[in-house]
């Protein structure tokens, strides 16, 4: 069969589905684990060193080995490195089901992260070679959709396994979906082409940007811990600002420079790349804060506050199919900004949250957001794919999600230390024993805890009270920092018929129905 007749087949939207399911594994990894640290603090006898690293690990692995990754997948071939990291995936997720120590699982989560860093940004470039330039943006919603869904129900998740299996199941859930990603993948996927392999890999330039974001994460981790103005904090992050300056004068003048830095002279590229930081910062911002709430101040348990962040996917899976139709009438230039207010709205009504409010006010105001959600973040992707160059699509792609990561770790240390700021400021320890008081002002659930075990109504009152307050604060932020996007999207974006290069890029090499070939 041949490949036009292939594309019009719906095997193009089991393709689909194969890259959502191996990203999906990938979002829902991602928070799956959070549910399970104090059970794996008690059986494990982890201590909160180690446990800040088992996430920490993770986040490491998938920012620094995301930019190489794209530029690999380039040459040798975007099918057979997604599979390799759909493979080591799931690898690493029997490893962890198997870790008996605190260090195994801190490796296993770290391996993930690699697996994961080589998902998420070649399953995105090879959108283009399996849909016509008519359909990608809604593969984009559709993926988008899947990376976003795996957030809130990991929780969900992680509570349902826990509450009927041993704390390992968190891990071996991975195994059997990435072997089926593995199995739709080889099938479905379209077969690599052979490469030009003869330009040398920049070798210095891969250390620097590597040891660049090192310091950075590594800089941002420390920060619940030490604080903004810790020794480590700051010798981290200045490292990190030298190295990555180096890293772009490597780049900019390297022959084959692991990314191409010029393609943010591309208004498309660079305006759809910010747009989607800005997103990426106010929907994380919600979902670091959320979760809390739900569970320490409303009383839900794990599973019921995955349910209960579901409005938020319904309104962006609403909302990115609706964009399919209204950026060719209006332009993104018209929807981003409007997608924008709304995730702003939403955003700013929940930063008017009571503690004394119900569930009803949040599920209103979520719904709001993820509407919002969808209409930029999905014609903002649209905008940066557009923008790739037709032979370098995973390097793109992989400055993408790298500039987002880094964009998404800095946000939730920045936004964590407003949350803290903003708990402090208003939770009353006054008459408690100084471990009791600690222990309170440290989180609302260790002062959950201390009223609960003293008896003492007040306390928890008093807690929850603060803990909306600081909520509410970093509510406000990401609401500021949306309609700071919505004007920078309405001044900058370019129109529909702006064209920044004269080079092929992805979406103009596309054929008109795909390009499968088995």
């Amino acid at each position: 069969m041949s490949a036009p007749a292939l594309s019009r087949s719906p095997r193009r939207w089991l393709a689909l589905a194969a890259l959502t399911l191996s990203v999906l594994i990938v979002g829902l990894d991602g928070t799956v684990i959070n549910v399970a640290l104090p059970t794996i603090a008690g059986e494990l006898h982890a201590d909160s060193s180690q446990l800040q690293w088992i996430g920490g690990g993770y986040l490491l692995t998938l920012s620094v080995a995301m930019l190489p990754v794209g530029l690999l997948g380039d040459r040798y071939g975007h099918k057979r490195l997604l599979l390799a990291g759909i493979t080591l995936f799931g690898l690493a997720s029997l490893g962890g089901t198997l870790a008996s120590s605190p260090g195994a699982v801190i490796a296993a989560r770290a391996v993930l992260g690699l697996g994961a860093a080589a998902i998420m940004p070649l399953s995105m470039a090879l959108l283009p070679r399996i849909f016509s330039k008519e359909e990608t943006p809604k593969a984009i919603a559709v993926w988008t959709a899947a990376t976003a869904l795996g957030m809130p129900v990991g929780p969900l998740v992680g509570g349902w396994l826990l509450d009927h299996f041993w704390w390992g199941s968190v891990f071996l859930f991975n195994a059997p979906v990435a072997v089926l990603a593995l199995a739709a993948g080889l099938w479905l996927l379209p077969r690599d082409t052979n490469r030009p392999r003869t330009a040398a890999f920049d070798a210095l330039g891969t250390v620097l940007g590597g040891l660049g974001i090192t310091a950075l994460v590594y800089g941002t981790i420390l920060i619940p811990q030490d604080g903004w103005t810790g020794p480590g904090v700051i010798v981290s992050l200045a490292a990190a600002l030298v190295l990555l300056i180096a890293f772009v004068l490597r780049e900019r003048r390297h022959a084959h420079p692991i990314v191409d830095l010029r393609l943010f002279a591309d208004r498309r590229f660079l305006w759809g790349t910010l747009i989607a930081v800005f997103v990426n910062f106010a929907v994380m911002g919600i979902l670091f804060v959320l979760p809390q709430y739900l569970q320490s101040v409303l009383g839900h348990d794990s599973f019921g506050t995955g349910i209960r962040v579901l409005p938020l996917i319904g309104g962006l899976m609403a909302s990115a199919a609706a964009s399919e139709s209204l950026v060719p009438r209006f332009g993104a230039r018209t929807v981003v900004p409007l997608g924008l207010l709304a995730l702003a709205t939403g955003v700013l009504l929940g930063a008017a949250t009571d503690a004394s409010d119900g569930y009803g006010v949040t599920a209103l105001w979520l719904s709001l957001t993820g509407l919002g959600f969808g209409l930029a973040v999905v014609p903002a992707t649209s905008l940066v794919m557009g923008a790739l160059p037709a032979d370098r699509p995973g390097s793109g792609t992989s400055l993408l999600e790298t500039v987002q990561q880094l964009g998404a770790v800095l946000g939730i240390a920045g936004l964590g230390s407003l949350l803290g700021y903003g708990y402090l400021a208003r939770i009353h320890t006054d008459g408690l024993p100084a471990q009791a008081a600690h222990a309170a002002r440290d989180s609302v659930a260790g002062a959950d805890a201390v009223a609960l075990q003293l008896h003492d109504a007040a306390l928890a009152a008093s807690a929850h009270e603060a803990f909306v307050h600081g909520m509410n604060l970093v509510l406000m932020a990401c609401g500021v920092i949306a309609l700071l996007g919505a004007g920078l999207a309405a001044l900058f974006l370019p129109g529909r018929s702006s064209r920044s290069t004269t080079s092929p890029t992805v979406a103009e090499a596309a054929p008109e129905h795909g390009e499968f070939v088995a």
